[in-house]
């Protein structure tokens, strides 16, 4: 059965707050996205809502995009990067796609101690991760959304 993590926070400063003895992974995660990728503003995601498509859950965001799902109308505001925390890891959501596949699975067996799964990779402390692979993720990122050459997505993705 799939869990959703509730985090109780309404500003940044809060959701690193929220889980004492993980604020340090958060906050050095957060550290290097934010120097490898300065472009893709950190602001706090409070979700998409009840009862809209896209996950209700509460994250760190990098960037924003618009997208829309088949099931709604009404576009979704997305992050570009994501990472937040769940019951026992932390997600780092990637929306960016080269040649119909999500840009993280390319990092994938060098990222470190993590799982991947389309776009998201999951981990259960900063420590895990190769700080210097996920420096050259964001940067890719960021680089490659500035000279058109990653598309934005979220959900499952396709050749």
């Amino acid at each position: 059965m799939w869990f959703v993590y509730h985090v109780e926070a309404s500003s940044l400063a809060e959701y690193f707050a929220y889980d004492p003895a993980r604020e340090h992974d958060l906050r050095a995660v957060d550290e290097v996205v934010r120097a490898a990728a300065p472009g893709l503003e950190r602001h706090f995601f409070t979700g998409t809502g009840t009862g809209k498509p896209g996950m209700s859950i509460k994250m760190i965001g990098y960037g924003t995009f618009r997208y829309r799902v088949k099931a709604s109308p009404e576009p979704i505001d997305w992050p570009v990067v994501a990472l937040a925390l769940q019951k026992n890891y932390l997600s780092l959501y990637v929306a960016a796609v080269e040649g119909g596949e999500y840009l993280l699975n390319q990092y994938a067996g060098r990222l470190g101690k993590v799982g991947v799964g389309q776009n998201c990779a999951r981990f259960e402390k900063a420590a895990d991760l190769d700080t210097g692979v996920l420096t050259e993720l964001a940067r890719r990122i960021e680089t490659g959304l500035a000279a058109g050459e990653l598309e934005l997505r979220y959900g499952r993705v396709g050749k």
